[in-house]
């Protein structure tokens, strides 16, 4: 069978040189990216999630997932940025299935003992946004990324990143102002 045919095909050839923009030398080892990369995210998905042990499950499934791609993930702009998508991505799957299963409820509770004091009206008001909505939130001041990097983790439009964040902002100003000062004292 002639296959030369196939090698002139304009679309299947590759230039190799523009496909990368790092080396091989350039890759940070795995060991340690998880070292950097694997607390900031757990807590980002821990806040995101509402609950420190989904959290903790999802990070290390995802940091498997990086660990067995390292080769190609290493050399993406932000590869935490993945690792926090994959992770999230993970425990709505694993929502989905808890939920189609029914044989045990699942519990989002508060995940203040691992991230230290925390504001409890502020807690109860990010509890109360969706998880599209926080995962924003994380993105944009947990995490300290830009519009663009949240868009790209999140695998959505800059604009949406916009959209969902002034939504939770204005959520979470208006769920703090409806709590009175009784119920703050009371949450203590």
């Amino acid at each position: 069978m002639d296959t030369s045919h196939v090698l002139r095909r304009p679309e299947l050839v590759v230039d190799i040189t523009t496909t990368r923009s790092h080396s091989i030398s350039d890759a940070v080892p795995f060991e340690q990216f998880y070292a950097e990369h694997h607390e900031s995210i757990a807590r980002a998905l821990a806040v995101t999630l509402g609950d420190s042990e989904l959290a903790s499950d999802a990070t290390n499934e995802a940091m498997t997932r990086a660990y067995k791609r390292w080769s190609k993930i290493s050399h993406y702009d932000k590869p935490a940025a993945w690792v926090y998508r994959v992770g999230l991505n993970w425990s709505r799957s694993w929502h989905r299935r808890r939920r189609r299963e029914r044989d045990r409820p699942v519990s989002l509770g508060s995940c203040t003992a691992e991230l230290g004091e925390r504001d409890d009206s502020l807690d109860a008001a990010i509890d109360r946004l969706s998880v599209d909505h926080r995962a924003v939130i994380v993105c944009r001041f947990h995490l300290d990324w830009t519009i663009n990097q949240t868009a790209e983790a999140l695998d959505i439009a800059p604009g949406t990143v916009k959209s969902r964040l002034a939504r939770a902002l204005t959520q979470l100003r208006t769920t703090i102002a409806d709590t009175s000062p009784e119920e703050s004292q009371e949450a203590r």
